[in-house]
């Protein structure tokens, strides 16, 4: 499992050399299942050979960037390994298409996450396949289940609701400006979690007499966007309540975690999770009951913007959604239904 470290990379079983995974890899010759020993970097399917290994291993550690990524395919490659070995397939060479798909049939998991799991090994084989370690990748011709998406499932708050959420917030206290800029960044830019708990200090800052933010986006990307007059506000009563307008505190974390239950702020960054429970906590504080999550903000603040006129190009423009249609799937006007319409059902 792929774990957190103080400097934000993710580390886990793929840290040690690929050299370390072969020489971990027990011997697999007909003794029934084959497993690998607690220490090994790679999964016994893929650590049967040097050249196997090293390939597998720079795929997860050089290959992908994202932590998260990472961890999904690291589960789906340790999944398939497990899989593979109890059926006497002891090398990646001996697996062929039908075992792929033999695998898929038989997830019993919701539909994207087993294309998710289909997606991982398609890569992993086929940088396996660019590293001549195999010839063909099975993987490529196998189907995964249909799913076809039209909304999303994200629950979305009303305009009343946001609005609630954020006035309940007693802003009296440090943490309590810091949740406010949250959540208001949160629903103000669309912003996703993860970019907005990577933001630094200086992030937020002045062009054009206006107050601007840099977001922190996947991928590297760094992405900008004008303030709207209430977030500038919020933001500058968080920044000037925490202190981080003094002297040397511009490279320095944006949203910062508690120490303890004193109301004091420490030097390190919130992580998304306590976003989540913080988000959850404030919520239910609010009399809010719709089960809402980080990306709750992004989905309400995206159907409010097109509700009162916005246009979806420039909504995609504000997400840093690579395309319209995924833009689109946040697009939650056309699921309200009026009372006065489910009123007419008489009985």
């Amino acid at each position: 499992m792929l774990k957190r470290t103080a400097t934000g990379l993710a580390r886990g079983p793929f840290d040690r050399s690929p050299q370390t995974a072969v020489a971990n890899a027990r011997s697999v010759g007909g003794a029934g299942p084959a497993t690998l020993v607690a220490d090994a970097p790679v999964p016994g399917l893929f650590a049967q050979t040097p050249q196997a290994a090293q390939r597998t291993w720079t795929f997860f550690t050089v290959q992908l960037r994202n932590p998260h990524t990472r961890k999904a395919y690291a589960r789906a490659a340790a999944d398939f390994s497990a899989w593979c070995l109890a059926r006497g397939l002891h090398g990646v060479q001996q697996v062929q298409p039908v075992h792929v798909a033999a695998y898929v049939e038989g997830l019993a998991l919701a539909a994207p996450t087993v294309l998710q799991r289909l997606a991982g090994l398609r890569m992993l084989f086929d940088w396996l396949v660019l590293g001549q370690v195999l010839q063909h990748n099975p993987a490529h011709a196998v189907r995964g289940p249909r799913h076809v998406v039209r909304q999303g499932q994200t629950p979305v708050l009303a305009a009343e609701e946001a609005r609630a959420l954020l006035d309940a917030i007693d802003v009296g206290t440090t943490i309590g400006l810091r949740d406010r800029a949250l959540i208001g960044l949160m629903l103000c830019t669309f912003a996703r979690v993860g970019a907005a708990v990577q933001m630094r200090v200086e992030d937020v800052y002045v062009q054009q007499r206006r107050t601007w933010v840099r977001l922190h986006e996947k991928g590297g990307q760094l992405h900008r966007m004008p303030c709207h007059p209430e977030l500038q506000t919020w933001l500058r009563a968080y920044i000037q309540g925490a202190g981080l307008d003094a002297p040397g505190q511009a490279k320095t974390w944006l949203f910062r975690s508690a120490v303890g239950r004193t109301g004091r702020l420490s030097t390190t960054p919130l992580r998304a999770d306590d976003v989540l429970r913080m988000v959850q906590r404030r919520a239910l504080a609010a009399g809010i009951q719709t089960p809402i999550g980080c990306h709750s903000f992004r989905a309400t603040g995206i159907t409010e913007y097109l509700r009162n006129g916005g246009r979806l190009e420039v909504a995609q423009q504000m997400a840093n959604h690579g395309s319209a249609r995924t833009t689109g799937l946040y697009d939650r006007r056309r699921s309200a239904i009026a009372l006065d319409d489910v009123a007419r059902v008489l009985l």
